[in-house]
């Protein structure tokens, strides 16, 4: 197969999704209206409550949802074929995610900004909102506490991007006085943010950095704790500040390594063909769990993600300015991040076998090439094995465009550990809300205030983050059931959605309720296998942690089930 081919495919596809599907969800589903005052106008405050234009809050938004998420997902992913992954991107960004994303938005902008836990109540009941509430927590949990640690890892093997990386922060709040107090050109000075960060960059190929261990305190744990203080202050800081130019800028980061990539991709089609070296279908992986139910829950933000529910309904919803931009924050971002995703199985699946060295300096090429990378479950599934296929093959498709190796490599690197710190500040504002709002609501409102949630988001998630030692990677103890609970939560998310459009558009919930019922069962199913394999290795804190997720899950859906047989018809604004 010819990945020039698969990927125009892809684009032309996607394109052609947001302008037909798309544009009749928004019109004719969701009837997204210019008359309506969004939470943004009608509760600004000037912190998180702030009226923005498309194409900053679209900044924000895709740099939020993407993450490490769908870089890391299909590397893993592709183990089991290109078709299937490619597929599961394809159909599910378009059918299942993307109205995911728009959904939550929708809900979240005719709610007063609230979180999709909160809107819980409105549409299904209390007791229901407690549940959505405790599992959108634990994720979120998992996430701060993590991701500190994944941003060492990165740090650690491309240690000229730490310089670039932190150097975004200067810029981007440079970059938002700049265009909210002066009324700078957004155009303009946008282009000069963006040259500014390539600039240190390349810069950052001159100074590496690697972080020493301080005080008998690792280099991960040292990183865990920095970023976890920056998260505090970037989290209670107005969003016009710091959240909102620096994923602008950040957007404009990865828009620019797409680009490259896809010119990569023509360039080297031309020198060498660009052939997927990778199998169409591989069903039988040395220690790799099965495709079906796994491949739905390993590829996650590329096709669906739960976790784009709480930044469409935390961060997102609060900064929209008219509803029908929804169509363009909330849906055609979840396309561009399928378009990441499709570059991402390009890269591991045909750039890798331009060039690949292994641990004893062989340079192998072809299937020869994917197939060392991709031996088997254990030997591809790690953090570091799963960036570093993505980085050789990215790098390898760059240099036939005349980029150097080392930094295209720095350039990947760079925008990698970007998005993973975008996603850190921007959950740890999102727990800030579910914190803020589940504390209300049992009337503790000395909980509400913003440094305090914040600061109990932080505590907790450091407490995770260092409970098994001061490497700060106690979260990795729950994170081999992270990937079936965040899907559960996608799951959980399109119930409300489908209960809102039952209850105001007849059958229009069908388009909610199809991708509803396929992620409930994936899910599910996943969670199960996981239960028996926790058994068999006498996991006992996993297999307690994943039964309680699971009852939680199925009493959501019982009680949802009751409401939309019972009052699924009723009016509903």
């Amino acid at each position: 197969m010819n990945a020039i081919l698969l990927m125009v495919v892809a684009f032309v596809g996607y394109i052609i999704a947001y302008n037909t599907y798309g544009r009749f969800l928004a019109r004719k589903i969701f009837k997204l209206s210019d008359e309506a005052c969004c939470p943004s106008k009608e509760l600004q405050d000037g912190i998180d409550y702030v009226p923005t234009r498309k194409i900053l809050i679209f900044g924000h938004h895709f740099a939020s949802i993407a993450g490490t998420g769908p870089i890391v997902g299909p590397a893993i992913g592709i183990i089991w074929g290109w078709l299937p992954a490619m597929l599961w991107i394809f159909v599910g960004s378009i059918f299942m995610g993307a109205v995911h994303d728009l959904g939550a938005l929708a809900l979240s902008l005719r709610n007063q900004g609230k979180s999709i836990s909160e809107i819980t109540v409105k549409y299904i009941g209390s007791r229901v909102r407690y549940i959505f509430f405790l599992v959108v927590f634990f994720e979120l949990l998992i996430v701060i506490a993590i991701f500190g640690m994944v941003i060492a890892v990165i740090f650690s093997i491309f240690p000229a991007s730490v310089l670039a990386v932190w150097m975004q922060i200067p810029i981007a709040m440079t970059l938002g006085v700049i265009i909210y107090r002066r009324g700078g050109n957004v155009t303009l000075y946008t282009i000069l943010a963006v040259t500014a960060m390539y600039m240190t960059i390349a810069l950052g190929h001159f100074l590496p950095f690697q972080m020493p261990a301080i005080a008998g305190i690792p280099p991960t744990g040292v990183w865990t704790i920095i970023l976890l203080v920056y998260c505090y202050f970037a989290s209670t800081l107005p969003v016009t500040m710091l959240l909102q130019p620096r994923d602008y800028i950040n957007a404009w980061q990865l828009l620019i390594a797409m680009l490259l990539l896809m010119l990569g991709a023509f360039a080297s089609g031309f020198v060498s063909n660009l052939e997927i070296v990778a199998p169409a279908v591989n069903l039988h992986v040395e220690g790799a769990p099965p495709l079906f139910p796994f491949l739905f829950i390993t590829i996650a933000c590329g096709a669906i993600s739960g976790f784009h529910a709480l930044v469409s309904s935390g961060t997102s919803a609060k900064q929209v300015a008219r509803e029908p931009d929804a169509l363009f924050v909330g849906y055609g971002s979840m396309l561009t991040e399928a378009a990441l995703a499709t570059l991402v199985i390009i890269a591991v699946a045909a750039g890798i076998g331009m060039a690949y060295k292994t641990g004893d300096g062989n340079i192998l090429t072809g299937i020869a090439a994917w197939q060392a990378h991709y031996s088997s479950w254990g030997a591809s599934s790690g953090m570091g094995a799963n960036i570093n296929a993505v980085v050789v093959g990215a790098a390898n498709m760059m240099a036939t465009i005349g980029i150097p190796a080392m930094l295209g490599i720095i350039i990947i690197g760079v925008f990698i550990a970007s998005f993973a710190g975008t996603t850190l500040d921007t959950a740890t504002r999102i727990q800030r809300y579910i914190v803020g709002e589940l504390f209300s609501d049992v009337r503790m409102k000395f909980m509400t205030n913003k440094y305090i949630a914040t600061a109990f988001a932080v505590i907790a998630a450091a407490l995770l983050a260092f409970a098994t030692g001061a490497d700060g990677k106690g979260a990795l103890t729950l994170w081999p059931m992270f990937g079936a609970v965040n899907q559960l939560l996608a799951a959980l998310a399109l119930i409300v959605i489908t209960i809102y459009l039952k209850r105001r558009r007849g059958i229009a919930y069908l388009v909610a309720i199809i991708p509803c019922l396929f992620m409930l069962v994936m899910t599910i199913w996943g969670a199960i296998l996981n239960e028996t394999e926790y058994v068999a290795k006498g996991n006992w804190l996993l297999l307690i942690i994943n039964a309680i997720v699971l009852l939680l899950a199925c009493w959501m859906i019982l009680e949802s089930i009751i409401v939309f047989v019972r009052r699924g018809n009723s009016g509903a604004s």
